[in-house]
C-alpha cells in the first residue's frame, strides 16, 4: 500500500513537471509549429512511458516487458536531464532579464530566449547518450588502501573485492553480469563482498541471469548481504537462490577466516530497512558479532546502506562496506542522496570505523551515469595509522 501511494504521488509530480517544461520551453523553440506540436506530443507520451517503464518488470510476457522497460527508462533519463536544464535555463533567463532591467538593450533577449530553448533538448540528448555509454560499459576497477592500526602482519595486503547494486533486471542481463564476474575473478581476491541490491525482479524471471555470480571465486569465500531491492523482489526466495549457486549469505551473522596464520571476521547484516518487510530480518550489527572471538580485532561488516555505520561503530567493527547510494548516479541526485545517507561515495571515517561506500557496479532505473562512474572495488587492508579525513 505504501509503495502504491508513493507511485501515485510520483506520477502526479511527474505530470506537473511535464506541464512546466511544456509551458517554459515549447513556445520559445526556434522551430515551426509542426515541430512544436511534435514536442508537445512527446511530452504527453512521456507521462505514460516513464511509469510504464518502471512497472515493466511486473509484466510476465517477454520480451514485451523488457522492451517497454528500455523505452520507458531511456525516456526517464532523457526527461530528467531535460527538467534540470529547463530549470537552469529559467535561472539564466531570470539573470539576463535582471541585467536588461538595470541596463536596457544591452542584451539581445529574444535571441537568448530562442537559442537557449533550442539548446536545452540538444544538451539533454547529449547527456543521455554519454550517460548511457557510461552505464552500459563494464564497471572500472578502483583500488582503495584502507589503513588499519595494529593490523596483524599476515593481513597486510589482505584483499576484499566489493561489488554492489548490480540491479539485474529488465535492462541488465546475463552478459552484463558475466563481464563483472570475469573482472572480479581476474583480481584473485582473498574475499569477495556483494553488498546488496543484486536484483530487481523475481527468481522466476531472473535466476538464469544471476547464475554467473556462482562463478565468483575467492580464497576465503564469496559473501552476500541483502539490500532493500531484494525485499521488493522476494527476499526469502532470493536468499535460497543465492545459496543454491554457492554464495554465502550473511543474515546478521559472521564467519572467521584464517589468512597466513592470522584471523579476520567477515560479518554481514540484513538491509537497514529489512524489518519493514520481515521483522525477523531486523538489521543488527551487534548480533552479527555475537560469539565472535574477542581477540580478533580486524572486523569487516557488509551492510547495504551506509546509515548502518553508527551501529557498526558501537559494535566495534573496523571497516564497513556499503553501497545503496550509487554515488547519486547522475546529477542532481547526488545532492538528494545526502538527505538520506550520511555518506555518498568513497572512503570515510566515523570514530574508529572506516566506511567505504561503493558507487555501485550496475545502475538502477535509467541506463545513465554522469559524474558517478560504476565500480568494482578492490580494497586492500594495509598496516598504518590513519590520517585524518
Amino acid at each position: 500500500m505504501r509503495r502504491s501511494s508513493f507511485f501515485v504521488r510520483f506520477i502526479g509530480i511527474g505530470i506537473l513537471f511535464h506541464i512546466y517544461i511544456g509551458f517554459r520551453l515549447i513556445p520559445d523553440l526556434p522551430v515551426g509549429s509542426t515541430w512544436r506540436w511534435l514536442a508537445a506530443l512527446w511530452l504527453v507520451l512521456s507521462v505514460f512511458l516513464i511509469p510504464a517503464g518502471m512497472l515493466a518488470r511486473t509484466i510476465e510476457k517477454q520480451p514485451l516487458g523488457d522492451r517497454l522497460a528500455w523505452i520507458g527508462l531511456l525516456t526517464m533519463g532523457f526527461f530528467s536531464s531535460l527538467l534540470v536544464l529547463t530549470f537552469g535555463r529559467d535561472l539564466l533567463m531570470a539573470s539576463l532579464l535582471t541585467i536588461d532591467a538595470l541596463s536596457p538593450h544591452t542584451i539581445a533577449l529574444a535571441g537568448w530566449r530562442t537559442g537557449s530553448a533550442g539548446a536545452v533538448p540538444l544538451l539533454a540528448l547529449l547527456s543521455t547518450a554519454i550517460g548511457f555509454v557510461n552505464a552500459r560499459r563494464r564497471a572500472r576497477v578502483v583500488t582503495i588502501d584502507v589503513p588499519i592500526e595494529h593490523l596483524p602482519a599476515a593481513l597486510d595486503g589482505f584483499t576484499i573485492v566489493q561489488i554492489s547494486d548490480i540491479h539485474v533486471g529488465p535492462t541488465i542481463k546475463r552478459s552484463y553480469v558475466d563481464a563483472i564476474v570475469d573482472a572480479v575473478n581476474h583480481l584473485k581476491p582473498d574475499v569477495v563482498a556483494i553488498t546488496g541490491d543484486v536484483v530487481d525482479g523475481s527468481v522466476e524471471q531472473l535466476a538464469s541471469h544471476t547464475l554467473p555470480l556462482g562463478r565468483l571465486a575467492a580464497q576465503h569465500g564469496v559473501y552476500l548481504v541483502t539490500g532493500n531491492h531484494e525485499y521488493y523482489s522476494g527476499a526469502d526466495a532470493w536468499i535460497d537462490e543465492f545459496r543454491r549457486i554457492g554464495l554465502h549469505v550473511l543474515l546478521n551473522e559472521h564467519v572467521v577466516v584464517e589468512h597466513r596464520g592470522a584471523r579476520a571476521i567477515i560479518a554481514g547484516v540484513t538491509d537497514y530497512s529489512a524489518a519493514h518487510f520481515d521483522p525477523a530480518h531486523r538489521s543488527d550489527p551487534a548480533t552479527a558479532l555475537a560469539g565472535a572471538p574477542a581477540d580478533v580485532r580486524t572486523r569487516v561488516l557488509l551492510a547495504h546502506q551506509p546509515r548502518t555505520a553508527e551501529a557498526a561503530a558501537e559494535a566495534g567493527f573496523t571497516l564497513q562496506l556499503s553501497g545503496h547510494t550509487h554515488g547519486g548516479q547522475f546529477f542532481p541526485w547526488n545532492f538528494f542522496v545526502r538527505l538520506q545517507q550520511p555518506f555518498t561515495a568513497g572512503l570515510d571515517r566515523l570514530g574508529e570505523l572506516w566506511i567505504y561506500t561503493s558507487r555501485g557496479t550496475g545502475y538502477w532505473g535509467p541506463p545513465k551515469r554522469l559524474g558517478a562512474p560504476s565500480e568494482i572495488t578492490r580494497l586492500r587492508l594495509v598496516a598504518g595509522r590513519a590520517a585524518p579525513i
